[in-house]
């Protein structure tokens, strides 16, 4: 099956972070005196492989036009909406005027700055090669998994056989995933991430395995270690 002629990135940057109680939205905090968003956009502009990245921001960002990447040639923006799929949402429209319905769109965390060319490479490449509905980087579960009660007390240890951690990218036909999103908010169904909304509607994705390091930036204790990753990422050779 060979690749589609356009790929492209929709990238949810319009929340505020509030678990990092920060002044301002986690995705402007900055590491090696770059804030998050940058550090995420950059290589996402860069990669050769992508025709277009649509950023979501909130309405009104003050933040947004100070970064000298918001003028990348190959960047789009689009408003935002109250939560991550509805910023997506907006997002796959946004696509909708410049790219084909059956056109790739690989939608990725703003928070997640670490994540690897090579991974975002394999995970193309192994759902083209497939011929999935689409897929998306994940990491098997190595730990025990425990389930617990409002309380914190557990109740139970779960089967870990099967059991991945979702990351992002996760990729997408443009029409199918629009339809997919559209119908589970009509249920009120506020999906956490693509790979969710696919599945209500039977279109399994594909697992595919990326590096651990390609870390969701939720907690302040995170930054130091995103800032370790970037580090040693740049001294791979």
């Amino acid at each position: 099956m060979p690749e589609p002629v356009n790929i492209w990135a929709v990238i949810p940057a319009a929340g505020i972070g509030s678990r990092m109680e920060a002044e301002i939205p986690k995705q402007y905090l900055k590491i090696q005196h770059k804030c998050i968003l940058e550090h995420t956009l950059e290589r996402f502009c860069h990669y050769s492989r992508f025709s277009g990245v649509v950023v979501a921001v909130a309405e009104d960002d003050p933040y947004w036009p100070t970064l000298s990447v918001s003028s990348h040639e190959k960047l789009m923006q689009c408003t935002g909406g109250e939560q991550r799929c509805h910023s997506v949402l907006n997002g796959l429209r946004c696509l909708e005027a410049v790219a084909a319905k059956d056109d790739w769109v690989l939608v990725h965390d703003a928070a997640r700055p670490c994540v690897r060319i090579e991974d975002i490479d394999i995970l193309i490449d192994s759902v083209v090669s497939a011929g999935a509905v689409g897929g998306l980087l994940a990491v098997p579960v190595r730990d025990t998994m425990k389930r617990g009660d409002n309380a914190n007390i557990v109740t139970t240890t779960v089967d870990r056989t099967g059991l991945w951690h979702a990351l992002t990218p996760q990729m997408f036909r443009l029409s199918e995933l629009m339809e997919a999103i559209d119908a589970a908010l009509q249920q009120e169904l506020f999906v956490t991430d693509e790979a969710q909304a696919m599945e209500q509607r039977k279109m399994l994705p594909l697992l595919v395995e990326g590096h651990p390091d390609n870390i969701k930036i939720t907690h302040p204790r995170d930054l130091s270690l995103a800032e370790l990753f970037l580090a040693l990422q740049e001294k791979i050779p």
